[in-house]
């Protein structure tokens, strides 16, 4: 497994013990709800209820702080790819105007040597 690093550990435990409102050690499916809210993700019971059964490696139908660790760190791999396709999109984005034109993509298309006819180009956007 590979080496987290302490200060995201420790991170991780404060969030941890903010979140763990009643202070019993454990998160359960309200306050995990409260912990995504914070950080500007909505979910649904269910799909809370979804990553505890997920994350619960002891079947408690809480989460402890080694499976919340655990958790925040899927949370975290998933936020960098989401930061990788934005990167990905800058790069057809030419003119940085948060669009991707028809020029833009068939310039960007011809540079990596795919040259798309101009419907297919249309299609994609």
């Amino acid at each position: 497994m590979e080496e987290i690093p302490e200060d995201f550990v420790e991170e991780i435990r404060q969030t941890f013990r903010l979140f763990d409102e009643n202070n019993d050690g454990n998160i359960d499916e309200k306050e995990l709800g409260n912990v995504f809210r914070s950080l500007g993700q909505h979910y649904t019971q269910a799909e809370l209820a979804e990553m505890i059964a997920e994350i619960d490696s002891d079947g408690s139908g809480v989460i402890e702080f080694s499976e919340f660790l655990q958790l925040m760190r899927r949370r975290m791999r998933d936020t960098d790819t989401e930061e990788e396709m934005v990167e990905a999109f800058k790069v057809f984005d030419r003119d940085g105007d948060g669009l991707i034109c028809l020029k833009d993509l068939k310039q960007v298309m011809r540079q990596i040597g795919e040259n798309l006819p101009e419907q297919e180009c249309i299609n994609i956007i």
